[in-house]
Order: structure tokens, then sequence, then C-alpha cells
């Protein structure tokens, strides 16, 4: 699944995946480890939510999500942050505003 976030990220496509028992289509913005947990940060376009609010940003914890696909349509990039501010990560493997490889080192990639 990590392969596959990434990819996501670095090619900028919408994912669609399940998490807590909910459809969702996203677009994936930032992959990485908060508190030894893997999280994947991401504005929701489309599917379902408990909250009833299928469209905003979303926090999902990577071993709960399941049915994870790359779909072949592709986001503009990055969105504004909600409040402004980024959050702070233990270790970020990917970002769709720069892809890191997993010693943190910038990876370079094609438009």
């Amino acid at each position: 699944m990590d392969e596959q976030l990434c990819q996501a990220i670095c090619e900028r496509r919408l994912v669609s995946f399940t998490y807590d028992g909910c459809a969702r289509t996203a677009e994936p913005h930032d992959f990485g480890i908060i508190g030894r947990e893997k999280k994947l940060f991401y504005y929701q376009v489309g599917g379902t939510s408990r909250s009833g609010r299928p469209l905003g940003w979303r926090w999902a914890v990577v071993g709960k999500m399941s049915g994870l696909r790359v779909l072949d349509t592709r986001f503009a990039g990055p969105r504004p942050a909600p409040s402004g501010r980024h959050q702070r990560w233990d270790r970020l493997i990917a970002s769709v505003s720069r892809v890191v490889d997993p010693g943190g080192n910038p990876i370079v990639t094609k438009s």
C-alpha cells in the first residue's frame, strides 16, 4: 500500500479506498508517520463519510484503509492547508508538493 500511495502522490492521481466502512475518493496530499502510525492526509472529493460531509480534508490511519486503488484521474496539485498551517510529521514519506525517498531526500519528478 505504501508504494501505491507514493505513486499516487508523485503522479497526482486520485485514489479510492474504504475507511470506517465508507467508500472514499480522494486527492492524496501527504503520507508519513506521526506517533508511530502511518497516516494519509487527503482531500475527499467523492464517496461517503460518517459525518455526512463527503467533501473536505481528512486523515486516515493507513492500517485501517482497505481496497486502495490508484485511479487514472489526475488532480491539479496542492490545495491550501485548511488552517494555513502544516502538520508536523515524525517522518514525511511523500507529499504532493514534494516527494521524498525513505531517507527524507527529495525526489525530482516529472510533471
